[in-house]
């Protein structure tokens, strides 16, 4: 299952959405997000201490607030390493004009690449 057109155009231009996991869902979080090939992944800038990141992988869902719009998502964790790299390369691409980009693709984020389908 994949994200209507619309959102998924939404989501590309986006910059910025937060993402709401685990039990403090009174929190959102505000990340980065791309679309490849129109499948949706978010990655933690944190790292592995990205507790939102944490949370969503254990839960296996989050919630993306955006436009004004709440998306229930499931939370796949990405181990593949070709779509590791293309994400990367979108983060790149998206983020170009942030001194913060190349931060997304540092060894220690690449294994906090998730992807968002919706829920």
């Amino acid at each position: 299952m994949t994200f209507d057109a619309a959102t998924l155009e939404l989501l590309r231009t986006t910059p910025e959405v937060c993402i709401l996991a685990g039990r403090n869902k009174a929190r959102p979080v505000t990340i980065w997000i791309v679309v490849v090939d129109d499948a949706v992944f978010v990655r933690s800038v944190r790292g592995p201490r990205g507790k939102w990141n944490t949370a969503a992988r254990a839960d296996g869902q989050a919630t993306l607030e955006v436009d004004g719009r709440q998306l229930p998502v499931q939370v796949a964790p990405v181990g593949d390493a070709a779509t590791v790299d293309a994400v990367g390369r979108a983060f790149l691409t998206k983020y170009a004009a942030s001194p913060y980009a190349k931060s997304m693709v540092a060894p220690e984020t690449l294994p906090t690449t998730l992807r968002l389908d919706p829920a």
